[in-house]
């Protein structure tokens, strides 16, 4: 599969290259990012070099279409679609620092939703969201985009730091996407 861009009206999500490296490197510092996420710590310049070219092998096989999120130009975060040659993929993305709360994950999410559920693509039936229990902004981001909560997963995160529980959500291809009542305390 060749990778696609999308564009929202401040964004634009391409494939990752090389010269996103430094920025990735310099974001995958952030000691939530590190906690909420599976990216390695320490993350070393090399894990960036590597996630780039992994980025590029799951485009070409088609099991996880993976976006680095720009706004003007500049490096916003990364957004993409795990075990999407399952048919019900994982989304999963992380929002640089100075970034955040500016709607940037929300934005994106809805277009890599839009582009998972196309027409074009009909084996996709259903799409998952999780986060580490405590991630309010992913759960904010899931929630707006209109995922159903479905539960936690007891220790079912693992990254270099540990286990953690896990809230998980589901969004069906023909469920609106108006945002949902959750469990949970979000505000």
């Amino acid at each position: 599969m060749e990778p696609d861009r999308l564009h929202t009206p401040h964004l634009e999500l391409s494939a990752p290259t090389a010269t996103d490296v430094a920025s990735i490197h310099a974001e995958c510092q952030d000691a939530d990012l590190q906690r909420y996420t599976t990216v390695p710590s320490p993350y070393l310049l090399t894990d960036a070099e590597r996630f780039v070219e992994l980025t590029a092998r799951w485009w070409a096989d088609g099991t996880e279409p993976t976006w680095a999120i720009r706004r003007d130009g500049r490096l916003a975060g990364m957004i993409g679609l795990a075990r999407f040659d399952t048919g019900a993929p994982e989304i999963g993305y992380w929002i640089a620092r100075d970034a955040r709360r500016q709607n940037a994950a929300s934005e994106a999410a809805a277009a890599v939703i839009d582009w998972a559920f196309a027409d074009d693509r009909p084996s996709i039936e259903r799409i998952e969201w999780r986060a580490v229990v405590g991630n309010i902004g992913s759960a904010r981001t899931a929630r707006r985009r209109g995922f159903r909560y479905e539960g936690l997963l007891r220790w079912a995160h693992v990254n270099s730091l540990g286990r953690a529980d896990l809230w998980i959500g589901g969004l069906l291809r023909h469920d609106d996407r108006v945002p949902q009542e959750w469990p949970l305390d979000l505000d």
